[in-house]
């Protein structure tokens, strides 16, 4: 599963390792750590939309609750279609070749999927 935190300016996003994403306590460990040590207070979990938008929600709804529960953050659901494709589009624009791309590409979407919704966020500001 990827990984990414924003800048402390709240304007770009910064991939950080992948987190393994098969065991799931592991899983909710890993990311306290990460919130502990960048000082995150809150999660932005990216779940695709393949379904009507009702059973989309309720499919969110218990990854997201359990994350708030594990680390006492606040946790924002969002629609990831595409990242991938856009990640591994810039990682290519960038000259990373493809084999390269795998190890990272996990990371490079959290990033795009949290620069989206920092670029969402700052344009509600506005």
């Amino acid at each position: 599963m990827g990984a990414a935190v924003s800048d402390e300016l709240g304007a770009m996003a910064h991939p950080r390792p992948a987190l393994d994403g098969q065991n799931r306590k592991a899983l909710l460990t890993g990311l306290s750590a990460l919130a502990e040590a960048e000082g995150i207070t809150l999660f932005v979990v990216g779940l695709p939309v393949e379904m009507a938008a009702e059973g989309w929600r309720r499919s969110a709804r218990l990854p997201a609750e359990a994350l708030a529960n594990a680390t006492g953050r606040s946790v924002e659901v969002l629609d990831e279609r595409l990242t991938t494709v856009e990640a591994a589009r810039r990682m290519s624009e960038a000259g990373k070749r493809r084999r390269a791309q795998q190890a990272s590409i996990d990371s490079a979407s959290a990033a795009v999927l949290l620069q989206a919704w920092l670029d969402a966020r700052r344009g509600r500001a506005r």
